[in-house]
């Protein structure tokens, strides 16, 4: 019995956090004409880059060099970065690219794995900084290219 009222508890807040209600205070506001918020895709809502990218330069990824741009400000622990990451080939986002912020080792960090955003041939990954930060922390870029291998890199993030 114990479980059968877990699941309606759960699949109620399911149900609330997802309703399509259209009232005041819901959760699916609408925007872009009948588009609700909450139903585009990250992709879609990166594809215009209208938020400031400082450029981190380029980085030798194993032996690829790779543009880097961080956006939304500067790191902060536990808080969310941005990084921007442009490979110098165009593989219509057939590689995967994985990016941190802290230690190589990845002790307390969150690994975000980059979206690809067609329209500027780059991929935008999302990655919580650890709470507290390490000392000298890096963002870190792991490429996986198509056929399998594996490349780590790091550049020094921009601070608030």
């Amino acid at each position: 019995m114990k479980h059968a009222s877990l699941i309606l508890v759960g699949l109620s807040l399911f149900f609330t956090a997802c309703g399509g209600s259209d009232e005041p205070g819901s959760q699916s506001k609408k925007v872009q004409g009948s588009i609700p918020a909450k139903a585009l895709s990250h992709t879609e809502a990166e594809e215009d880059h209208s938020h400031a990218e400082d450029s981190l330069g380029t980085v030798q990824v194993g032996d690829l060099d790779v543009e880097l741009a961080q956006g939304h400000g500067g790191i902060e622990a536990g808080k969310e970065g941005h990084l921007v990451v442009k490979l110098p080939y165009s593989d219509n986002g057939s590689t995967v690219v994985r990016a941190w912020i802290g230690t190589k080792d990845r002790t307390l960090s969150y690994v975000g794995k980059g979206q690809y955003a067609p329209s500027h041939d780059d991929y935008d990954i999302h990655a919580s900084a650890p709470n507290p930060l390490p000392e000298n922390p890096m963002w870190w870029i792991e490429i996986e290219k198509p056929d399998g291998t594996k490349s780590v890199g790091s550049a020094k993030p921009l601070f608030e």
